[in-house]
């Protein structure tokens, strides 16, 4: 796996896309709904990408087609970033609150190797 050449921060990634948008005059497109439309249409673009694929051969596609599986995580990705940075969510303390939230409702000695939704662990 190829790193990055220098440390890079949440708010640089955030700063790097707002400065793409607004040389194209972007943001007047990018509306909750169309940034939330954007992210699911990028999302369903990495499914398709696995559609009727084996586990082997999903395996074989990220030694063969690594790149193009990337591009598709990172065009969600701008998406949430985009959508973060417009609309003022901190990430970091989202996903801390949430992480929180499901040690709650997943605890380890119900949920430990069970793939199934919190409200039918018992």
């Amino acid at each position: 796996m190829k790193e990055c050449s220098q440390e890079i921060t949440m708010e640089k990634l955030m700063q790097i896309i707002d400065e793409f948008c607004k040389e194209r005059d972007w943001d007047q497109y990018h509306s909750p709904k169309e940034l939330a439309i954007g992210l699911s249409t990028e999302a369903n673009e990495l499914l398709a990408l696995f559609r009727f694929q084996s586990d082997e051969q999903i395996r074989a596609m990220f030694e063969n087609q690594r790149e193009m599986i990337e591009d598709e995580i990172v065009d969600s990705l701008f998406f949430i970033l985009r959508f973060a940075s417009l609309y003022d969510v901190d990430l970091l303390a989202a996903l801390e609150r949430k992480m929180i939230m499901n040690r709650k409702k997943y605890p380890v000695d119900l949920a430990r190797g069970k793939n199934i939704k919190y409200t039918h662990l018992k």
